[in-house]
């Protein structure tokens, strides 16, 4: 009754785990699963473009990260 359960031994390290070790990781990996979510729209975004434009029968109008990346000529092609 008075010793410790498996339950208390996991928690104490899991706290010895954050204090030692996993404080900055933790907030790292958050940041990773962002930005894999982030990708994740954009990306659906892009084939919703490409879907629309095939339908229509028009050229795929750039989305996202992939805008930045276009030249020039195709940018002003795409604005108006």
């Amino acid at each position: 009754m008075g010793g410790l359960s498996i339950w208390h031994w996991l928690i104490v390290l899991a706290v010895i785990v954050l204090l030692f070790g996993g404080g900055g990781k933790i907030p790292r990996l958050m940041g990773d699963f962002a930005k894999g979510i982030k990708s994740f729209k954009a990306g659906l975004k892009d084939e919703k473009a490409e879907e629309e434009a095939a339908r229509t029968g028009e050229t795929p109008k750039q989305v996202g990260a992939d805008a930045a990346k276009a030249p020039a000529h195709e940018k002003n092609a795409a604005n108006g």
